[in-house]
Protein backbone atom coordinates (compact mmCIF):
# COMPACT_ATOMS: atom_id res chain seq x y z
CA UNK A 1 0.00 0.00 0.00
CA UNK A 2 1.51 3.27 -0.81
CA UNK A 3 -0.03 5.16 2.08
CA UNK A 4 1.93 8.75 0.80
CA UNK A 5 -0.55 8.95 -1.78
CA UNK A 6 -3.95 7.82 0.46
CA UNK A 7 -6.04 10.49 1.27
CA UNK A 8 -5.29 12.10 4.76
CA UNK A 9 -7.78 12.21 8.39
CA UNK A 10 -7.12 15.90 9.06
CA UNK A 11 -9.57 15.83 12.31
CA UNK A 12 -11.95 13.91 14.25
CA UNK A 13 -13.90 15.19 16.61
CA UNK A 14 -17.10 13.88 19.24
CA UNK A 15 -20.01 15.13 21.22
CA UNK A 16 -23.23 14.16 23.43
CA UNK A 17 -26.00 16.18 24.48
CA UNK A 18 -26.33 17.38 28.10
CA UNK A 19 -28.50 15.00 29.45
CA UNK A 20 -26.85 12.29 31.50
CA UNK A 21 -28.48 8.44 31.86
CA UNK A 22 -27.61 6.74 34.86
CA UNK A 23 -27.40 3.09 34.00
CA UNK A 24 -28.53 2.56 37.50
CA UNK A 25 -31.52 5.05 37.07
CA UNK A 26 -32.34 3.83 33.56
CA UNK A 27 -32.96 0.10 35.24
CA UNK A 28 -35.03 2.04 37.59
CA UNK A 29 -37.63 3.32 35.03
CA UNK A 30 -37.41 0.32 32.89
CA UNK A 31 -38.64 -1.63 36.10
CA UNK A 32 -41.29 0.85 36.27
CA UNK A 33 -42.20 1.05 32.87
CA UNK A 34 -42.08 -2.85 32.06
CA UNK A 35 -41.76 -4.76 35.25
CA UNK A 36 -45.75 -5.21 35.85
CA UNK A 37 -45.79 -6.07 31.93
CA UNK A 38 -44.00 -8.18 30.67
CA UNK A 39 -43.74 -11.77 32.44
CA UNK A 40 -40.33 -12.44 31.91
CA UNK A 41 -38.91 -8.86 32.94
CA UNK A 42 -36.77 -10.20 36.05
CA UNK A 43 -34.89 -12.66 33.97
CA UNK A 44 -34.46 -9.78 31.07
CA UNK A 45 -33.57 -7.22 33.85
CA UNK A 46 -30.52 -8.17 34.35
CA UNK A 47 -29.20 -6.92 30.88
CA UNK A 48 -28.21 -3.50 32.51
CA UNK A 49 -25.60 -4.75 34.41
CA UNK A 50 -24.43 -7.31 32.13
CA UNK A 51 -24.07 -4.66 29.61
CA UNK A 52 -21.29 -3.34 31.00
CA UNK A 53 -22.10 0.57 30.69
CA UNK A 54 -22.39 2.81 33.41
CA UNK A 55 -24.04 6.11 31.65
CA UNK A 56 -25.60 7.60 28.89
CA UNK A 57 -26.65 10.62 27.20
CA UNK A 58 -29.73 11.98 25.51
CA UNK A 59 -31.52 15.19 23.64
CA UNK A 60 -33.73 14.76 26.18
CA UNK A 61 -34.39 14.96 30.17
CA UNK A 62 -35.52 11.43 31.59
CA UNK A 63 -38.62 13.02 32.52
CA UNK A 64 -39.78 13.30 28.67
CA UNK A 65 -39.38 9.31 28.33
CA UNK A 66 -42.60 9.00 30.87
CA UNK A 67 -44.61 10.36 28.53
CA UNK A 68 -46.20 9.30 25.33
CA UNK A 69 -45.14 10.42 22.25
CA UNK A 70 -45.77 9.89 18.45
CA UNK A 71 -43.50 11.34 15.41
CA UNK A 72 -44.44 15.05 15.50
CA UNK A 73 -43.23 15.16 19.18
CA UNK A 74 -39.78 12.44 18.23
CA UNK A 75 -39.28 14.54 14.89
CA UNK A 76 -39.77 17.96 16.80
CA UNK A 77 -36.69 16.45 19.27
CA UNK A 78 -34.42 14.92 16.48
CA UNK A 79 -34.28 18.11 15.00
CA UNK A 80 -33.61 20.06 17.47
CA UNK A 81 -31.49 18.13 19.20
CA UNK A 82 -29.10 16.80 15.69
CA UNK A 83 -28.73 20.40 14.51
CA UNK A 84 -27.32 20.95 17.72
CA UNK A 85 -25.23 18.58 18.04
CA UNK A 86 -24.15 18.66 14.43
CA UNK A 87 -23.18 22.38 15.15
CA UNK A 88 -20.86 21.84 18.21
CA UNK A 89 -19.55 18.72 16.47
CA UNK A 90 -18.55 20.28 13.19
CA UNK A 91 -17.16 23.14 15.11
CA UNK A 92 -14.71 20.95 16.95
CA UNK A 93 -13.41 19.32 13.55
CA UNK A 94 -13.47 22.62 12.23
CA UNK A 95 -10.94 23.82 14.92
CA UNK A 96 -9.13 20.72 15.12
CA UNK A 97 -8.00 21.14 11.96
CA UNK A 98 -7.53 24.73 11.12
CA UNK A 99 -10.33 25.30 9.01
CA UNK A 100 -12.80 27.53 8.07
CA UNK A 101 -16.79 26.70 7.09
CA UNK A 102 -16.20 27.91 3.65
CA UNK A 103 -12.98 25.74 2.57
CA UNK A 104 -15.09 22.59 2.95
CA UNK A 105 -16.24 21.14 -0.27
CA UNK A 106 -18.33 18.25 0.41
CA UNK A 107 -20.58 17.19 3.35
CA UNK A 108 -21.88 13.54 4.19
CA UNK A 109 -24.35 13.51 6.70
CA UNK A 110 -25.25 10.01 8.15
CA UNK A 111 -27.96 9.24 10.92
CA UNK A 112 -30.97 6.33 10.85
CA UNK A 113 -32.71 8.04 13.55
CA UNK A 114 -34.83 10.56 12.29
CA UNK A 115 -36.04 11.86 8.69
CA UNK A 116 -35.41 14.85 7.89
CA UNK A 117 -36.68 16.52 4.76
CA UNK A 118 -35.08 19.17 3.70
CA UNK A 119 -32.18 16.97 5.15
CA UNK A 120 -30.37 17.81 8.62
CA UNK A 121 -26.94 19.34 6.85
CA UNK A 122 -29.35 21.58 4.86
CA UNK A 123 -31.09 23.34 7.99
CA UNK A 124 -27.24 24.32 9.52
CA UNK A 125 -25.14 24.69 7.02
CA UNK A 126 -25.94 28.21 6.02
CA UNK A 127 -25.88 29.60 10.09
CA UNK A 128 -22.72 27.89 10.25
CA UNK A 129 -20.80 29.92 7.35
CA UNK A 130 -20.46 27.26 4.60
CA UNK A 131 -20.38 28.00 1.07
CA UNK A 132 -24.09 27.89 -1.18
CA UNK A 133 -22.17 25.88 -3.63
CA UNK A 134 -21.38 22.93 -0.98
CA UNK A 135 -22.01 19.69 -2.16
CA UNK A 136 -24.72 17.49 0.17
CA UNK A 137 -24.96 14.03 0.48
CA UNK A 138 -27.03 12.75 3.10
CA UNK A 139 -27.36 8.92 4.11
CA UNK A 140 -30.00 6.87 5.79
CA UNK A 141 -30.51 3.37 6.66
CA UNK A 142 -26.77 2.13 7.64
CA UNK A 143 -27.31 2.29 11.32
CA UNK A 144 -24.63 1.13 13.68
CA UNK A 145 -22.27 0.73 10.09
CA UNK A 146 -22.88 3.77 8.81
CA UNK A 147 -19.69 5.48 10.90
CA UNK A 148 -17.23 3.25 9.10
CA UNK A 149 -18.94 3.34 5.59
CA UNK A 150 -19.36 7.19 5.80
CA UNK A 151 -15.72 7.17 6.88
CA UNK A 152 -14.50 5.26 4.15
CA UNK A 153 -17.02 7.47 1.24
CA UNK A 154 -15.78 10.72 2.56
CA UNK A 155 -11.78 9.35 1.82
CA UNK A 156 -13.20 8.10 -1.34
CA UNK A 157 -14.34 11.47 -2.32
CA UNK A 158 -11.30 13.14 -1.43
CA UNK A 159 -9.03 10.48 -3.40
CA UNK A 160 -11.15 10.76 -6.62
CA UNK A 161 -11.02 14.70 -6.15
CA UNK A 162 -7.38 15.32 -5.09
CA UNK A 163 -7.68 18.96 -3.18
CA UNK A 164 -11.39 18.60 -2.37
CA UNK A 165 -11.99 19.10 1.56
CA UNK A 166 -15.08 16.56 2.82
CA UNK A 167 -16.21 16.66 6.09
CA UNK A 168 -18.05 13.59 7.33
CA UNK A 169 -21.52 14.44 10.23
CA UNK A 170 -22.40 11.11 11.96
CA UNK A 171 -25.35 11.84 14.17
CA UNK A 172 -27.50 9.07 16.12
CA UNK A 173 -30.23 10.16 18.46
CA UNK A 174 -30.94 6.53 19.42
CA UNK A 175 -32.80 7.31 22.31
CA UNK A 176 -36.22 9.00 20.88
CA UNK A 177 -36.66 5.37 19.73
CA UNK A 178 -37.54 4.46 23.49
CA UNK A 179 -41.67 3.62 23.67
CA UNK A 180 -44.41 3.02 26.08
CA UNK A 181 -46.56 1.51 24.27
CA UNK A 182 -44.48 -1.89 23.36
CA UNK A 183 -43.11 -4.02 25.92
CA UNK A 184 -40.99 -6.36 23.93
CA UNK A 185 -37.55 -7.86 24.71
CA UNK A 186 -35.91 -5.69 21.95
CA UNK A 187 -37.31 -2.55 23.71
CA UNK A 188 -35.76 -4.04 27.13
CA UNK A 189 -32.39 -4.08 25.23
CA UNK A 190 -32.53 -1.24 23.50
CA UNK A 191 -33.51 1.17 26.89
CA UNK A 192 -30.58 -0.89 28.53
CA UNK A 193 -28.19 -0.50 25.25
CA UNK A 194 -28.32 3.14 23.55
CA UNK A 195 -27.22 6.71 24.07
CA UNK A 196 -27.06 9.53 21.61
CA UNK A 197 -24.07 11.23 20.45
CA UNK A 198 -22.34 12.98 17.05
CA UNK A 199 -18.96 12.57 15.46
CA UNK A 200 -17.08 14.56 12.72
CA UNK A 201 -13.91 13.69 10.62
CA UNK A 202 -12.45 16.14 7.99
CA UNK A 203 -10.46 14.47 4.99
CA UNK A 204 -8.44 15.61 1.80
CA UNK A 205 -5.38 14.43 -0.30
CA UNK A 206 -2.44 16.03 -0.22
CA UNK A 207 0.60 16.73 2.10
CA UNK A 208 0.55 18.53 5.71
CA UNK A 209 -0.11 17.74 9.33
CA UNK A 210 -2.56 15.20 9.62
CA UNK A 211 -3.80 12.55 11.86
CA UNK A 212 -3.12 9.51 9.46
CA UNK A 213 -4.18 8.07 5.85
CA UNK A 214 -7.06 6.38 4.92
CA UNK A 215 -6.01 3.07 2.69
CA UNK A 216 -9.37 1.82 1.36
CA UNK A 217 -12.96 0.73 2.60
CA UNK A 218 -15.02 -2.01 1.71
CA UNK A 219 -18.44 -3.38 2.66
CA UNK A 220 -20.05 -6.93 2.68
CA UNK A 221 -24.02 -7.60 2.48
CA UNK A 222 -25.05 -11.06 3.73
CA UNK A 223 -28.21 -12.39 1.86
CA UNK A 224 -31.55 -12.93 3.41
CA UNK A 225 -30.43 -11.52 6.66
CA UNK A 226 -33.32 -8.80 6.65
CA UNK A 227 -34.65 -9.33 9.77
CA UNK A 228 -31.32 -9.37 11.85
CA UNK A 229 -31.48 -5.88 12.61
CA UNK A 230 -33.62 -2.94 11.84
CA UNK A 231 -36.23 -0.27 12.32
CA UNK A 232 -40.00 -0.99 11.96
CA UNK A 233 -42.14 2.07 11.29
CA UNK A 234 -46.02 2.75 13.10
CA UNK A 235 -47.80 6.32 13.97
CA UNK A 236 -45.87 6.36 17.05
CA UNK A 237 -42.01 5.98 15.52
CA UNK A 238 -39.46 4.03 15.19
CA UNK A 239 -39.30 0.50 16.80
CA UNK A 240 -36.30 -1.37 17.18
CA UNK A 241 -35.51 -4.78 15.38
CA UNK A 242 -32.70 -6.73 17.27
CA UNK A 243 -32.90 -10.58 16.74
CA UNK A 244 -31.20 -12.48 19.38
CA UNK A 245 -29.02 -14.71 17.05
CA UNK A 246 -26.99 -11.60 16.03
CA UNK A 247 -24.21 -12.84 18.39
CA UNK A 248 -24.50 -16.45 16.93
CA UNK A 249 -24.41 -15.46 13.38
CA UNK A 250 -21.40 -13.61 14.43
CA UNK A 251 -19.62 -16.12 15.57
CA UNK A 252 -20.26 -18.32 12.46
CA UNK A 253 -19.91 -15.71 9.48
CA UNK A 254 -17.68 -12.83 10.31
CA UNK A 255 -14.34 -14.93 9.56
CA UNK A 256 -14.70 -15.61 6.19
CA UNK A 257 -16.00 -12.01 5.76
CA UNK A 258 -13.49 -10.22 7.66
CA UNK A 259 -11.04 -12.34 5.78
CA UNK A 260 -12.22 -11.55 2.27
CA UNK A 261 -12.06 -8.10 2.99
CA UNK A 262 -8.67 -7.74 4.24
CA UNK A 263 -7.92 -9.04 0.72
CA UNK A 264 -10.12 -6.83 -1.13
CA UNK A 265 -8.21 -3.65 1.08
CA UNK A 266 -4.35 -6.08 0.03
CA UNK A 267 -3.77 -6.52 3.32
CA UNK A 268 -2.20 -9.19 5.32
CA UNK A 269 -2.68 -10.75 8.96
CA UNK A 270 1.02 -8.73 9.37
CA UNK A 271 0.05 -5.58 8.09
CA UNK A 272 -2.75 -5.21 10.61
CA UNK A 273 -1.60 -3.38 14.00
CA UNK A 274 -4.88 -2.80 15.96
CA UNK A 275 -8.82 -3.64 14.99
CA UNK A 276 -11.23 -0.46 15.71
CA UNK A 277 -14.18 -2.40 16.56
CA UNK A 278 -17.96 -0.73 17.01
CA UNK A 279 -19.35 -2.21 20.26
CA UNK A 280 -22.84 -3.04 19.21
CA UNK A 281 -22.79 -4.67 22.79
CA UNK A 282 -21.13 -7.18 25.04
CA UNK A 283 -21.91 -10.16 23.36
CA UNK A 284 -21.32 -9.02 19.77
CA UNK A 285 -18.14 -8.22 20.69
CA UNK A 286 -17.04 -10.84 22.61
CA UNK A 287 -17.93 -12.87 18.88
CA UNK A 288 -15.98 -10.97 16.92
CA UNK A 289 -12.90 -11.78 19.11
CA UNK A 290 -13.92 -15.41 19.33
CA UNK A 291 -14.52 -15.12 15.44
CA UNK A 292 -11.11 -13.51 14.80
CA UNK A 293 -9.17 -15.93 17.51
CA UNK A 294 -8.04 -12.94 19.48
CA UNK A 295 -7.56 -13.34 23.33
CA UNK A 296 -11.32 -12.92 25.47
CA UNK A 297 -11.24 -9.07 26.36
CA UNK A 298 -9.34 -7.84 23.52
CA UNK A 299 -11.56 -4.90 22.95
CA UNK A 300 -10.61 -2.63 25.92
CA UNK A 301 -11.05 0.45 24.50
CA UNK A 302 -14.33 -0.55 22.78
CA UNK A 303 -15.44 -1.35 26.12
CA UNK A 304 -14.59 1.66 27.70
CA UNK A 305 -16.11 3.60 25.25
CA UNK A 306 -19.58 1.23 26.02
CA UNK A 307 -19.03 2.19 29.69
CA UNK A 308 -19.01 6.02 29.15
CA UNK A 309 -21.69 6.70 26.20
CA UNK A 310 -23.19 3.08 25.46
CA UNK A 311 -24.22 2.34 21.62
CA UNK A 312 -24.87 5.33 19.77
CA UNK A 313 -25.20 3.68 16.40
CA UNK A 314 -23.07 5.34 13.56
CA UNK A 315 -20.85 7.65 15.36
CA UNK A 316 -19.69 5.06 18.04
CA UNK A 317 -16.57 3.61 16.04
CA UNK A 318 -15.42 6.49 15.95
CA UNK A 319 -15.96 7.69 19.71
CA UNK A 320 -13.30 4.22 20.14
CA UNK A 321 -11.14 5.68 17.50
CA UNK A 322 -10.88 9.02 18.71
CA UNK A 323 -9.41 7.23 22.43
CA UNK A 324 -7.41 4.78 20.50
CA UNK A 325 -5.63 7.89 18.57
CA UNK A 326 -5.37 9.83 21.92
CA UNK A 327 -3.67 6.80 23.62
CA UNK A 328 -0.88 7.10 20.86
CA UNK A 329 -1.75 4.81 18.51
CA UNK A 330 1.14 4.41 15.35
CA UNK A 331 0.65 1.75 12.43
CA UNK A 332 -2.24 0.60 10.84
CA UNK A 333 -5.83 0.07 11.89
CA UNK A 334 -9.01 -1.43 10.19
CA UNK A 335 -12.24 0.05 11.39
CA UNK A 336 -14.81 -2.54 11.44
CA UNK A 337 -19.15 -2.01 12.36
CA UNK A 338 -21.89 -4.26 11.70
CA UNK A 339 -25.44 -3.04 10.75
CA UNK A 340 -28.70 -3.42 9.17
CA UNK A 341 -28.77 -5.56 5.90
CA UNK A 342 -27.04 -7.06 7.91
CA UNK A 343 -23.83 -5.42 7.06
CA UNK A 344 -19.88 -5.53 7.93
CA UNK A 345 -18.29 -2.65 7.10
CA UNK A 346 -14.19 -2.02 6.90
CA UNK A 347 -12.03 0.92 6.00
CA UNK A 348 -8.10 1.33 7.10
CA UNK A 349 -6.69 4.44 8.88
CA UNK A 350 -2.48 4.56 8.85
CA UNK A 351 -1.30 6.34 11.56
CA UNK A 352 3.09 6.82 10.76
CA UNK A 353 5.25 6.84 13.37
CA UNK A 354 6.76 10.11 12.91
Amino acid sequence: MNWHRAPQLLSLATAVPGNVIEQARASELARAFFGHRLAEYEALSSVFASTGIERRYSVEPLTWFAESHEWPDRTASYMAGASKLFEDVVRKALDAAALEARQIDAVIMVSSTGIATPSLEARVLPRLGFRSDVRRIPIFGLGCAGGVTGFGTASRIAASEPGTTVLLVSIELCTLAFRLDRATKPDIISAALFGDGAAAAIFRCGDGPAIGRVGGATEHLWANTIDIMGWSTDPTGLGVILSRSLPDFIARNYRVEFDRAMERLALTPSDIDRIVCHPGGTKVLEAIEAALELPEGTFVVERSVMRDFGNMSSPTVLFVLERVLAEGFKGTAVLSALGPGFTASFATLHVADT
